[in-house]
């Protein structure tokens, strides 16, 4: 099921791969064609190495061009219609080749010795970008076939668009959806479907295991979206035309047919892959910078300790309740690892404790009694968080989002769990830099709420440099 989830984030980390290999390979292509094969003499001081090295390093800029054109929506790049596609390839060509000129322009690199250069680069960078996508198209459709990575679709709705969806999907595999169940009266459902039809959206949820909801009416759209919330599900709204004129979400057509994707947040698709690809780049960095500091911490904590391990993996969840090893530092003492508060504060015969402790919901206590010496200082400095940074690296969290729960909080945080749990978690976030540990738990859900729905690239940019001013001031470090 998860890897269904993730179907359409692998499918744009795919188009990503394949369009920076394309457009390397059609500028390495220019440069062979006018070096090697065009006899008239050239002024060309770079080497092939040299040249592919200068445009590996400004690709991005040229997928920030396709991103920005809408060449990752699914919509373009699976759609019946080829024309529209085809269209912003062109004039992604132009534009990367442009944009490579105005950069050649104030560095003088000399990239484009000759104007033949560019205009071969841009007819190459056409071709290479329209072949490989016809290849991932291919390989794409024949894996949906197979139903690997498909999604399981119910249709909810007294409408004659329930009809045609349950039909198309049906008929349609490499659209990357397979009829799991109907939510409808009997006319609305095509004779061979029959069998697929529930009485009830609950029994449909209980039985069909579900990853996208479609709903082709308006009643109960409230109903039918906190289900979806709840469960982690897509849920797509087949509009009216009044509602067709309002920007709800985004618009994908299934067949012939306008479905609207209600998002819980904004952070998906393009800009998820963009994020992953940072956490990639920072974590790997970040690891590189915090290695000699994490080492004498690890040296420190085993020689204050040798019969246990210096790291300590609790369970978290993060996006869709996944649940991972959150490592981390050993600050406290090992006999009160992993153990409830109340559960170690009467261990150690202090039970008054847990109310301090959970004062005003603040879940913190003054000098706790369970926290080594050297544990107040690594906590202090956020030098317990270092090990976080290799479960960014391996995905299980990012370096912003919410505070990654305990499994035994999830109750804490109600049907709000799962906007919470719709993203991943996250090394810092919205709530640690407005007030860390001075403000009530109650407070931090409601700011990991916002940070989910409001999501942007400027509110994960100040979230980023105010931890950075935070950690070196350590300012609400307990």
């Amino acid at each position: 099921m998860y890897m269904r989830k993730k179907s359409d984030f692998i499918l744009r980390l795919c188009l990503v791969v394949g369009d920076a290999l394309a457009l390397i390979l059609s500028f390495a292509m220019a440069y062979f064609i006018r070096v090697h094969v065009d006899p008239r003499p050239y002024e060309f001081e770079a080497q092939l190495l040299e040249f592919t090295v200068t445009i590996i390093l400004l690709v991005p800029i040229m997928l920030v061009i396709l991103a920005a054109l809408g060449l990752y929506k699914k919509s373009i790049f699976l759609g019946k219609a080829r024309l529209p596609e085809r269209a912003r390839l062109v004039l992604a060509a132009i534009l990367s080749v442009a944009a490579l000129i105005v950069y050649d322009f104030f560095t003088g690199e000399n990239i484009f010795p000759v104007r033949i250069m560019a205009l071969t680069a841009m007819v190459l960078c056409f071709v290479f970008l329209l072949s490989e996508r016809i290849v991932v198209r291919m390989v794409i459709r024949q894996i949906f076939r197979s139903e690997y990575g498909a999604k399981r679709v119910i249709i909810i709705g007294n409408n004659k668009n329930t009809e045609y969806l349950a039909d198309y999907i049906a008929a349609t595999p490499e659209s990357g959806y397979r009829l799991a169940g109907v939510v409808a009266n009997q006319k609305y459902i095509p004779c061979d479907l029959k069998t697929h039809q529930y009485s009830s959206l609950k029994e449909a949820l209980k039985k069909a295991r579900a990853d996208v909801i479609f709903q082709t009416d308006e009643r109960s759209t409230e109903y039918v979206y906190k289900q979806a919330v709840l469960r982690h599900l897509l849920y797509y709204f087949v509009p009216s035309e009044n509602a067709l004129s309002t920007n709800l979400g985004e618009l994908e057509l299934v067949g012939s047919t306008p479905a609207m994707l209600v998002m819980v947040t904004p952070l998906s698709g393009g800009y998820a892959i963009a994020k992953r690809m940072f956490d990639i780049v920072f974590s790997l960095v970040a690891i590189i910078i915090a290695a000699i500091p994490m080492m004498i911490t690890w040296v420190i904590l085993k020689c204050s300790d040798p019969k246990h391990s210096p790291i300590y993996a609790g369970e978290r969840l993060t996006q869709y309740g996944k649940i991972f090893k959150c490592y981390k530092f050993r600050s406290m003492k090992f006999e009160y690892s992993g153990m409830p508060p109340e559960v170690a504060f009467a261990k150690m015969g202090k039970p008054e404790l847990t109310e301090k402790y959970y004062y005003e919901g603040r879940l913190y206590l003054e000098n706790d009694p369970r926290i080594t010496r050297f544990g107040r200082f690594i906590r202090k400095t956020s030098i317990d968080e270092l090990p976080q940074l290799f479960n960014i690296l391996k995905g299980d969290i990012s370096l912003i989002g919410p505070r990654a729960l305990p499994p035994q909080e999830l109750k804490d945080y109600g049907e709000r769990r799962s906007i919470i749990l719709s993203v991943k978690s996250g090394l810092t976030g919205f709530a640690q830099v407005l007030g860390r540990r001075d403000i009530s738990f109650e407070e931090r859900r409601v700011l990991d709420i916002y940070y989910v729905k409001n999501w942007s690239l400027m509110l994960d940019l100040q979230i980023f440099f105010k931890t950075i001013a935070i950690v070196i001031k350590r300012e609400g470090a307990k």
